[in-house]
């Protein structure tokens, strides 16, 4: 009997990922993709989208491209009915689109304070809003994860950087986390959250090439996360082997946040 093997089959199944195009949102979409999902992936840049998917498909995934910005309802529902368009269903929603702003808290202009919070709050908001009325509730059944971050668990210390906006909207991502899997389990919702440590990316890129020894070594693991570190995670709470897990906060951060 092949129990376990099943319980991570995700053949038949439509992800979408939001900020799927590059860094941990198409790590996430290799992931599902190789266990059989079928992916779906949402950014604003379509050549991004474009390299994304031809790398997918190159492995075997079946992949599709939607651009989208994700900052107002009207582009999240949007967004849902272009999936649903083209796959009938949306069965895992992973919530990766992001953006930081590095400033002091007292040189944050309110620009910059909406910009973060308004795509990495409300776009996600809206995201699991319009997809859980128009697929998962109808049907009964979801998966949604949220990339939060370790960000989102602390605040930083005086001489540290200034993601003051970022941290904030991270941490309100984590409590929405943990709202909507009370509220959302009664249709058969599960709904989870990753919390990355330090990964490379775009975002992260001049900061570790600074930092990113400092980071390292402050961990227990003593390195920054890979390009594979996230993938079991995302699996576990996207499949059936999650189905009994909703409401969490998993930290993916080389055990920086136990000391």
């Amino acid at each position: 009997m092949a129990v376990l093997h099943d319980l991570f089959d995700l053949r038949g199944k439509v992800a979408l990922i939001t900020g799927g195009s590059r860094g941990l949102g198409l790590q996430i979409a290799e992931a599902l993709g190789e266990f059989g999902a079928s992916v779906v992936l949402a950014a604003r840049k379509a050549d991004e989208l474009d390299a994304a998917v031809a790398r997918l498909k190159a492995q075997g995934v079946e992949a599709l491209a939607i651009p989208a910005d994700l900052r107002d309802a009207p582009s999240a529902d949007a967004l849902a009915a272009a999936t649903l368009a083209a796959r009938g269903q949306i069965d895992i929603l992973v919530n990766n689109a992001g953006v930081t702003w590095g400033a002091a808290a007292v040189d944050h202009t309110p620009e910059q304070w909406r910009r973060v919070m308004g795509l990495n709050v409300d776009g996600l908001f809206y995201m699991s809003q319009a997809v859980a009325r128009a697929s998962m509730i109808p049907r009964r059944q979801g998966r949604i994860i949220n990339v939060a971050s370790i960000a989102g668990l602390k605040g930083h210390l005086p001489t540290s950087l200034g993601t003051v906006a970022y941290n904030t909207s991270k941490g309100a991502v984590i409590t929405l986390t943990k709202a909507l899997a009370g509220e959302w389990g009664q249709h058969g919702i599960t709904v989870n959250a990753l919390a990355p440590g330090w990964f490379p990316s775009r975002m992260t890129r001049g900061t570790l090439a600074e930092h990113g020894e400092a980071f390292a070594a402050g961990t227990p693991l003593g390195k920054l996360g890979n390009e594979n570190d996230l993938k079991g995670a995302a699996l576990l709470f996207a499949s059936a082997a999650g189905g009994h897990i909703t409401g969490q906060i998993l930290a993916i951060d080389g055990g920086a946040t136990v000391v």
